[in-house]
């Protein structure tokens, strides 16, 4: 499993309007067939230059459907993105492989 993470640093001064726009942006995504789920997490560390930080992991079926997402889909949807924010927001895109996973059920 591929864990493709997105993370945004964004002025504050687009935050709130950023923050709208992301959480309209995220289905768009997922609507693609792409990915299974996609969480939302804001960065707990104050950045030097300023803004505020999220990330957003999208979790991709397969190798093959992250490839067709760039392939297909990545360009389109990171333009409105890029149009709305433009000098407010800095992207930048990392890819995790799940090695293992574990849980705890504590009762």
């Amino acid at each position: 499993m591929i864990i493709y993470n997105v993370t945004v640093n964004i002025d504050d001064s687009a935050h709130d309007q950023w923050l709208k726009w992301i959480k309209e942006h995220i289905p768009q995504v997922l609507a693609t067939g792409k990915f299974k789920e996609a969480k939302l997490t804001k960065v707990l560390v104050e950045e030097d230059m300023g803004g505020q930080t999220y990330s957003v992991q999208y979790r991709a079926h397969s190798r093959e459907t992250l490839d067709a997402y760039y392939k297909e889909d990545a360009d389109r949807l990171r333009t409105d993105g890029a149009k709305l924010f433009a000098d407010k927001m800095l992207a930048f895109r990392t890819e995790l492989e799940i090695v293992d996973e574990y849980s705890v059920d504590f009762k």
